[in-house]
């Protein structure tokens, strides 16, 4: 039997990169203290990070962007290839927009501000665990932008199916994975097996990056 998406498990198994320990002992408290949530790991830096999530089997990674040696944006970009499954939120201070960028460039699937009441933590976790991307229009822009600096991998954009499109269409409306799959009347499965279709094709490899690379291309003509 197809295990159910993280966000249905009775518990969300979370990871915390931290380097600063009164921050990530007050963070695992704020984990702990939400409904169905469990900080299952913590990792001081970012080799340690490296080491120990690929065997955590956890549903999302909370990853600080400022930690001695490797940054943040440094241990995504290495750990994203290692836990494809595992949706990853940037923790940041503030919404610096070009910190944001290089990381959702480095593989990361949204971020989440360091002041966040836990309402937001939660909000943050579900939608992301749901196929939605936490990340404000600002950045979205951003990401547009870059690959409008990139007209020749543009061109080179193998189209995507009327089904692909259709799901991305909806993606880049706001509708999470279960939402789509009950829209077009397919399973949760189908609609994930497609989005990786998706992002290889658009050469990408979050949804924000590909909602934000349809969109762009939409504008161009281009898919």
């Amino acid at each position: 039997m197809t295990p159910p998406p993280p966000a249905s498990r009775k518990i969300i198994r979370i990871a915390l990169v931290e380097d600063l320990d009164d921050v990530r002992d007050s963070w695992t408290r704020l984990i702990d203290g939400i409904p169905k949530f469990k900080c299952v790991c913590t990792c001081a830096s970012g080799e340690e990070a490296l080491r120990r999530l690929p065997e955590e089997q956890v549903d999302v990674v909370l990853m600080d962007i400022r930690l001695p040696r490797m940054s943040g944006i440094a241990c995504t970009a290495r750990l994203r290839p290692l836990i494809p499954q595992t949706q990853i939120l940037i923790l940041t201070v503030s919404a610096d927009s070009d910190t944001i960028f290089r990381a959702l460039e480095a593989g990361a699937d949204g971020y989440l501000l360091k002041r966040c009441s836990p309402e937001d933590l939660q909000a943050a976790v579900m939608e992301v665990l749901n196929g939605g991307v936490p990340m404000t229009s600002e950045i979205a822009r951003r990401v547009i932008s870059s690959f409008r600096r990139e007209p020749a991998k543009n061109t080179a954009v193998t189209r995507l199916t009327p089904r692909e499109e259709e799901i991305l269409t909806l993606l880049s409306k706001g509708f999470v994975n279960k939402e789509i799959a009950v829209k077009l009347g397919v399973t949760y499965e189908t609609v994930r097996d497609h989005l990786k279709n998706i992002y290889e094709k658009l050469h990408v490899h979050t949804r924000g990056e590909a909602v934000a690379r349809f969109k762009g291309t939409q504008e161009t003509g281009e898919v």
